[in-house]
């Protein structure tokens, strides 16, 4: 069964707009830290989709898209991905 895509449009810092494809958003309810995982659906050298990670910072109504800036938060975010790509037993 195909789910249905969920295509956003995002606006870069030079004010161009990308239609992306939202794969997962997450929160850590501990920090109250958003996220969204995201892919354009280019393929690297190997044929893999290259998906983007951002912070999502809704403080001023509007949704804008961050980085993730420390070495935790990074961690933290490789651990959610790794537990989503296990395989279901």
């Amino acid at each position: 069964m195909d789910e249905e895509k969920k295509i956003m449009s995002i606006v870069l810092e030079d004010g161009s707009i990308d239609e992306v494809e939202v794969l997962l958003s997450f929160k850590f309810t501990d920090t109250n830290t958003e996220y969204m995982v995201y892919t354009k659906n280019e393929t690297d050298d190997n044929g893999n989709i290259t998906i983007y990670v951002a912070s999502v910072d809704r403080s001023t109504g509007e949704p804008r898209l961050g980085s993730v800036d420390s070495e935790e938060e990074w961690t933290r975010v490789k651990n959610v991905l790794k537990e989503l790509s296990k395989p279901v037993e």
